[in-house]
């Protein structure tokens, strides 16, 4: 099991994305659960991209057009550091 570190910026985002919307905010949920327990889990189809505002980190999906960035802690590797939420594509894209 992981354990997951909230930033800042993730959590600005997190609200902007979800905005009142129940099933967006239900599947973000969903996809928080999955990362906690094996960042790899099928559904999440996690994987390295290079990100606008971050580098290169890991993504994954919640929606067929929202995602999920997030990090490793640089010691063990036992805690996910949530950086960013938002689109794939389109203006507000967390993809470069």
């Amino acid at each position: 099991m992981f354990t997951l570190v909230f930033t800042k910026n993730f959590d600005e985002t997190y609200a902007s994305v979800i905005k009142e919307n129940k099933e967006v905010e239900k599947k973000a949920r969903k996809a928080l659960h999955f990362l906690e327990q094996d960042p790899f889990y099928p559904s999440l189809k996690t994987h390295k991209a290079n990100t606008k505002n971050y580098g290169e980190k890991w993504s994954s999906w919640v929606t067929g057009d929202i995602r999920i960035i997030w990090d490793y802690d640089t010691e063990k590797r036992l805690i996910i550091i949530l950086l960013d939420i938002g689109k794939h594509s389109g203006t507000h894209k967390v993809y470069k």
